[in-house]
Parts: C-alpha cells; structure tokens; sequence
C-alpha cells in the first residue's frame, strides 16, 4: 500500500531493501516466506499504483501511459470511476492469467527456445513498427535514439548508485507534476456515486488484450508495461478513455503473474521484483510456483478492495488541500529520495 500510493517509491525499492536485509531474516524464517513477502507487495503495488498516477499526475513507469485518460477523467469529477476502471482490469486480468498459467507452462518454453536466436531482430522489429505508426515519424526515431542515449549514459555512469531510480524518478515521477504546475490545474469536486458505464464487449476485449500483450512482453527482454499498453491499443483498435484503463490496470497485474512463470520455466527474471526473489530462491518448484499464484488471488482480492477504499478518501481529501504546494511538496520528496540513493550525479 505505501509504496503503491507514495509517488517515486518504487516497489522495486523495498525488494532491494528487502534483499539487503535478507541475510538477518533467513536466520529466522525460511527464504519462500520472504519470497511470498515480495510477491504479495509486488502484486498489491500493481492495483494501488493508479491512485497517484491519476490523483496527482505522478506516475510510475508501469502506469505512464494510463495518466492521460485518467487525468480527463479526474477533470470531469470521475477520479473515483477512472481508479475503478484500472481495478478492474487488474482483477480480472488476474484471474485469467493465473488460470491460464498451467497450459501455458510449455507453450512459453517452447516459445523461448524458438525466439532465442532472433530477439533482438524481434525487439528492433517492435521498435520500428511503433515509429512506424507515429505520425511524426523523424521527431518518433529522434526522440527514440535520445531516450536510447541517455540510457546508455546514465547506466554506465561512473560514480552512479542504482542509476534507473534516478531516471525513472525524472521521466515520470516529476515530468507530469511540473506539466501539472504549469498548467497551474484545479481539482473539481469528485463524484463519488456516479454510475460507471462501460460496454461489457470493451471490457471483455480490454482485459482480453491485456493478458496476451502484458504476457508477451513479460516474455520479452527490453520491453515494459508502456510497450505493452501500445501493442494492446493497436490489437484492439480503439477502447476508448475507459477502455483503455481497464487496459493498462490489466497489463500490470497480468505482467507481474507471468513473471512468476517465466522465473519457474527459463529462470529468466523479468522485473525488479522477481529479480529479487531469484537472488533468494536460485529456483522455484511447480508447487512453489502454485503457492505464488495462490497468494497473488488471494493478495490481488484484497488489494482491490483497498484501492477502492483509498480512492475514495483521496477523491474526499484532494478537492480540500493545495495542488500547487502537494505538487512542490511530492516534487521535493522525489528529490530527496533520488539525492540520498544515487547522489548528487543522480539528482543531476
């Protein structure tokens, strides 16, 4: 819950904090209850990370794409619904791909073995294909290229400390709080009990999508919940704004489940988290992997219901303080954070 609704504490963060302390906790509890620890975090941080993104405009990396839609929403008074909307997809995103997980065991091994030799090809293929689709397809390769070489700056930067914390914090902690700044944006009061109206076709193709383009990326290196998201938009045509949360809501959870499998089946670490708990498992047995997904639905329920729980206090408490000062103050929270972990460079 807090690193869901604190913007620029990444869940990724306390796993590695975690992880730090883990040589004391093995003394006492066995390496799957951390695991299970992780795990349930990861999964709860995947439905609460959409309060920020759409209350505040800071979002993390996996909920980017969702700020927009979310934002217009907010606008209208529909904060509340807009919150519901990416709960949505992430419920039943979860539920779907936990189910589907048994059958697709040898499907993604013999996947794997097949795309091994022609990834990068593969990756380029993507790349090229999303410029392609851009209007504005010089200034898409440009902005392409600059995003590539500034990470390849950033990440081999002598002197550096955990040099995506730093990164990430910029490109979306803090971008769209100073877009929200200078737009100088007030809050409407928020409509609690409107009733949420949303074809079940668009639901039903939205979490659908989410589920093969959130399982595809979490298979493929480089790529992320954004990738996914775009992919998702481009199988489905257009979901509309509130489609499109069910969407992105969806692509987290379902990217974090299939994580789980692609630890179990290549032993390949997908996202922060799952790095973490392969630096304390080395390997997860079958059963292992049932009791993760077992804890997921059960974390997963709850966390839903506390994402709408919490959405409705911050729909009560953000039309009463200060949006430019909350914007300061999260501005100035993100920085201290980035200045203590990664230095003065990574505040640079």
């Amino acid at each position: 819950c807090i690193t869901g609704l604190i913007p620029g504490v990444h869940v990724n963060l306390i796993s590695l904090m975690v992880l730090g302390a883990s040589g004391y906790f093995l003394g006492y509890i066995e390496n799957i209850t951390i695991s299970i620890f992780i795990v349930s975090m990861a999964i709860t941080h995947t439905f609460m990370d959409s309060i920020p993104g759409i209350f505040l405009g800071a979002p993390d990396s996996d909920m980017v794409l969702g700020v927009l839609p979310g934002h217009k929403m907010l606008l209208n008074g529909e904060g509340y619904q807009a919150v519901k909307l990416t709960v949505m997809g992430s419920f039943f995103g979860l539920i779907l791909s936990v189910g589907l997980i048994p059958f697709l065991i040898p499907v993604v091994t013999l996947a794997y073995e097949f795309l091994k030799g022609i990834m990068a090809y593969l990756l380029i293929g993507v790349v090229l294909f999303m410029i392609w689709k851009e209007q504005k397809k010089l200034a898409a390769l440009f902005q392409f290229l600059l995003a590539g070489a500034l990470g390849l700056i950033v990440v081999n930067f002598p002197q550096l400390n955990s040099p995506l914390f730093p990164m990430l914090s910029g490109l979306f902690g803090t971008a769209s709080l100073l877009i929200s700044l200078n737009n100088q944006v007030t809050i409407p009061i928020q409509n609690l009990t409107k009733r949420l109206r949303i074809k079940k076709s668009t639901t039903i193709k939205a979490v659908g999508a989410s589920v093969f383009s959130g399982g595809s990326v979490a298979l493929l290196p480089g790529l992320g919940s954004a990738q996914a998201g775009i992919m998702g938009n481009y199988l489905t045509g257009d979901l509309g704004d509130k489609g499109f949360l069910v969407l992105i809501g969806g692509i987290n959870t379902v990217n974090m489940v299939v994580s789980l499998l692609t630890f179990f089946a290549l032993n390949k670490a997908r996202n922060g988290a799952i790095v973490v708990v392969k630096e304390i498992m080395e390997l997860i047995t079958f059963s292992q992997l049932g009791i993760f997904l077992a804890v997921s639905l059960i974390v997963g329920s709850i966390a839903a219901i506390l994402t709408l729980f919490f959405t409705k206090k911050f729909s009560q408490v953000i039309t009463k303080v200060n949006y430019k000062w909350l914007c300061i103050g999260i501005i100035t929270f993100i920085s201290t954070l980035v200045f203590y972990f990664s230095g003065i460079y990574g505040f640079l």
